[in-house]
């Protein structure tokens, strides 16, 4: 998917297992199909994962999130990775990597929710615990910087896509989200890539939330996110309500989504269907949410 992705396979883990690992490393490994863009994942045994970075642009997440997710999780309501083992690099493989818990749950898959109000209930009370969790010094969210930040892109993206989506309507959408206010309060802890493929359910509710490689501070508005990536239409008001989004911060969350999703299509249109295929969905709902439609 990536100029410069390394190569990772089962010999691979093999190695990494057997040298730093060897507790771990007769287990059953099995390569785990995902729609993940940035990581590598392994089955190991029935209760372990092994997750390695694919990019250098992704090599931090895993110091990042063993640094601070023993600090965040206690304070969240449902579970998140937990890294039973912290790997270093080595000749073979030039970054960090992980052992992790196994989180057991779905991938959700919009308008196939079975019940799509309790899982808005349940994404909201994730993102308001988040954002109400006061530990200072964190870094700097991934998308935690005010709209403006991503506008040269945007708007590339938006030329790449003409013939393809309405681009006159996806702009007036996009400017719409630019002039919502700034976020003026202190900075809030944000995951900032609340996708599908980031999210575990189980029995329609949210088992888990995975990949916090973008967490950090800053304006809290880019995890409103779901509301047009997964959730249906009628069902946005109670994850609104839930997580206690303001009209600028649903604005720029809305532009926020709208971004990722401009620039994923044209980037994963041949290399992640699954990706490409969510930003269509994502482009539909938003221009069709917009608050002059």
């Amino acid at each position: 998917m990536h100029v410069g992705e390394a190569r990772i396979d089962g010999a691979l883990v093999r190695r990494l297992l057997a040298e730093q690992f060897p507790e771990w490393a007769e287990l059953p490994l099995k390569r785990v199909e995902s729609a993940g863009t940035v990581n590598a994942l392994y089955r190991l045994g029935d209760h372990l994962a092994v997750r390695l970075p694919r990019i250098a642009a992704a090599a931090d997440d895993v110091t990042k999130e063993h640094a601070w997710l023993p600090r965040l999780a206690p304070a969240l309501p449902f579970p998140v990775p937990e890294i039973l083992g912290l790997g270093i690099p080595t000749a073979d493989y030039s970054w960090h990597w992980a052992v992790l818990r196994w989180l057991d749950g779905d991938l959700p898959v919009p308008d196939t929710l079975t019940d799509p109000y309790a899982l808005a209930a349940d994404l909201g009370a994730f993102v308001a615990a988040l954002r109400g969790v006061d530990l200072p010094g964190g870094p700097t969210a991934y998308r935690g910087t005010p709209l403006a930040t991503v506008d040269c892109e945007t708007r590339a993206a938006i030329a790449d896509l003409r013939g393809v989506i309405d681009t006159r309507a996806a702009t007036a959408a996009w400017e719409e989200a630019l002039a919502a206010p700034s976020w003026t309060g202190s900075p809030r802890w944000l995951h900032s890539d609340l996708m599908p493929m980031n999210l575990l359910i189980s029995g329609g509710r949210l088992a888990a939330v995975l990949d916090f490689g973008t967490l950090g501070t800053g304006d809290p508005a880019c995890d409103f996110i779901p509301a047009w990536n997964l959730l249906p239409a009628a069902a946005r008001s109670v994850f609104r309500d839930t997580a206690g989004a303001d009209d600028a911060g649903w604005a720029r969350g809305r532009g926020w989504a709208l971004s990722m999703a401009l620039v994923q299509l044209p980037y994963y249109r041949t290399t992640n269907p699954l990706i490409a295929t969510n930003a269509e969905l994502v482009i539909r709902e938003v221009l069709a949410d917009r608050p002059a439609a």
